[in-house]
């Protein structure tokens, strides 16, 4: 591994974590994925917090998607805000256990309402079907946010590492059909762009947690087969966000990148595509850090980046 500034608070977990991922072949990645889900173990619930699972209509015959809902246990009378969240894995892998400890304290804490989303993984379930379950469970959760609690006006989307991707996707989605409009989105280390040509993309082929190999490995089976090649001129901007032309009549937004990360680049361009299309957008890099490295949460960096997001997404949906 190339010699890196890492932060002081992160080098003790370098040696635990994954570098070059060997996924396998598609057809062996189930139990690959189970051995990856130990990184993210289920958070206990907060007592403060009632969960509710729900399967919800999937779009246009597609199959129904699961979202586990988060609210106060005790409710206040006016309506609250909304927070739609879709987790990370890069396309591949993740589920919503991951995001448990993440949407029980913005639930509890704002107070909000938090759904998040249990959509389809590839490469069993090649672009689209990951981001039209979390279209169609946003398009649900806009239109029950009466009998949520929920002010339609302040719902916001929020995804980290893929889920980043597929919220920016969504986002983009809801306003080219007219859906639900959105307050703001939260784009922490965000997947967005299948060309994996900055600077970034070429130089961290090794990092921790995520690097180009993995990336590869990931838009190849999120593209899958019936769709354009990774690379290629034709992939649509709702598989890969950075692809878009026009970045006009979107919500604000919060994008957060870390230095020593493929991602990191692709979030700064997509950021500064949102601030010459006139969208409010906060930025925010931080040294020393790498793809996942908010898992050493007695870090003061990671402490800083948390307390920057929830920040962010407070404001952003008036909390």
């Amino acid at each position: 591994m190339a010699d890196r500034a890492y932060d002081p608070e992160l080098v003790d977990i370098l040696p635990l974590l994954p570098t070059v991922s060997d996924f396998g072949p598609p057809e062996a990645f189930p139990a690959t994925r189970d051995q990856m889900a130990a990184f993210f173990p289920p958070a206990e619930p907060r007592p403060d917090v009632a969960r509710e699972e729900r399967l919800v209509p999937g779009r246009d015959g597609d199959p129904d998607v699961r979202v586990r809902i988060y609210r106060p246990a005790e409710t206040p009378e006016a309506p609250m805000p909304g927070v739609y969240e879709i987790h990370g894995g890069g396309f591949i892998t993740g589920n919503v256990d991951m995001m448990d400890a993440w949407a029980d304290n913005v639930a509890a804490d704002f107070p909000a309402v938090v759904v998040s989303v249990d959509y389809r993984l590839a490469p069993e379930n090649p672009y689209p079907a990951g981001v039209e379950d979390c279209y169609a469970a946003l398009v649900w959760f806009a239109a029950n946010a009466a009998e949520l609690g929920v002010d339609p006006d302040r719902i916001a989307i929020a995804g980290q590492s893929a889920g980043g991707g597929l919220a920016a996707a969504t986002t983009l989605l809801a306003r080219d059909r007219q859906g639900p409009r959105l307050c703001f989105q939260l784009l922490e280390i965000p997947e967005l762009d299948d060309r994996l040509d900055t600077p970034s993309m070429l130089q961290f082929d090794d990092t921790p947690m995520w690097n180009r190999p993995n990336a590869e490995v990931s838009w190849d089976w999120y593209l899958g087969a019936g769709n354009p090649a990774r690379g290629s001129a034709d992939v649509p901007a709702y598989a890969a966000p950075a692809r878009a032309t026009d970045f006009g009549d979107l919500p604000p937004a919060y994008v957060s990148v870390m230095e020593f990360d493929p991602l990191r680049d692709e979030g700064i361009i997509y950021a500064m595509r949102l601030l010459e299309a006139g969208v409010s957008t906060e930025l925010h890099a931080y040294p020393g850090t790498f793809h996942g490295s908010a898992l050493v949460q007695t870090a003061a960096v990671s402490k800083r980046s948390g307390a920057d997001s929830m920040a962010a997404l407070r404001r952003g949906v008036g909390a």
